[in-house]
């Protein structure tokens, strides 16, 4: 699946607490719909903007006649925010709340009728969003649905130097703060342990610039404050699963990486109405892998079917 698809879209703005949030949308062609489709709302992975990857999926989606729109969360991307590229997972649950109301007030798509679609952290966003919002259904592509579990799947992955090197780096991050100087910044994707990013595992760096594209080199897209990782083991998406009552899809890669399978697991159980699909992919193999057509004509379809029964 091509992450650099020439899809046309319609630049849109909203506001999360006073500050300006930009987004696409994506409109299916008249000939596949009857009236105003249903829209899917659609938030990116960690640090990540949302030209990285989720284009593509977008205009698979208006292929079903949907909808789609993604934004950038605030500091990242085309949204306001100072300082820059602060991934903060709770504030960003403001975002997704923010852009949900948003979607339901743009004219020529059916407001009352919304999914809900997120990839890695994104996933986890929209999980919460899933059980906190009136939607119609939700999908997670490789979901990052408890930050604990996340990091010590990380860190046993990559040995507790790793978790004392980001914990210091955060400690750097949090005085930079307080002292009101810029934020310390660290790489998301680069080689470990000569540089520290902070996701360090096999195939991070690959995936990443798979799905980033020619922005893979800015040094203004790889970084992040480095504070993140004093605050991300407290966000636990999986303790609203018993909250959502929608269909749920989940897409879980046998390989992830990054994402662990007991979080999903721990999630699964308390989803009443849920499709939980497993490829042989790792964390970035539904945007680049063999599969990626595969994974994400069915999350199409699962929403399609969901959204327009809601209709």
């Amino acid at each position: 699946m091509s992450q650099n698809v020439p899809a046309e879209y319609e630049p849109i703005e909203f506001t999360s607490e006073g500050t300006r949030c930009a987004g696409s949308l994506y409109r299916p062609d008249e000939s596949l719909t009857t009236g105003d489709p249903p829209v899917v709302v659609m938030g990116n992975g960690f640090g990540l903007p949302r030209q990285a990857g989720l284009p593509a999926v977008a205009q698979r989606l208006t292929e079903h006649g949907l909808a789609a729109m993604t934004f950038d969360y605030r500091s990242l991307g085309e949204s306001g925010g100072e300082p820059r590229n602060v991934v903060i997972p709770f504030r960003q649950l403001v975002d997704w709340r923010a852009a949900v109301g948003h979607a339901r007030t743009i004219d020529g798509v059916d407001g009352d009728h919304i999914g809900v679609w997120g990839f890695s952290m994104g996933g986890g966003g929209a999980f919460v969003t899933a059980a906190r919002e009136d939607v119609d259904a939700y999908v997670g592509q490789n979901p990052v649905l408890d930050g604990m579990r996340a990091i010590l799947y990380i860190t046993r992955q990559m040995g507790p130097a790793y978790g004392l090197r980001t914990t210091a780096a955060g400690i750097r991050d949090l005085a930079r703060k307080w002292t009101g100087q810029e934020p310390y910044y660290i790489p998301i994707w680069g080689n470990y342990p000569e540089d520290l990013p902070a996701l360090p595992t096999k195939g991070s760096k690959k995936g990443h610039e798979a799905a980033v594209g020619p922005e893979a080199d800015d040094p203004l897209v790889n970084r992040c404050a480095a504070r993140v990782f004093l605050t991300f083991g407290l966000y636990r998406p999986v303790s609203e699963a018993g909250q959502i009552n929608c269909p749920a899809l989940l897409v879980e890669g046998a390989g992830d990486q990054i994402a662990p399978r007991s979080a999903i697991k721990a999630a699964a159980a308390h989803l009443s109405d849920l499709k939980w699909v497993t490829y042989d992919i790792d964390h970035f193999g539904a945007f680049v892998g063999d599969t990626a057509d595969e994974i994400v004509e069915e999350e199409a379809a699962f929403l399609e079917r969901h959204l327009t029964e809601a209709t």
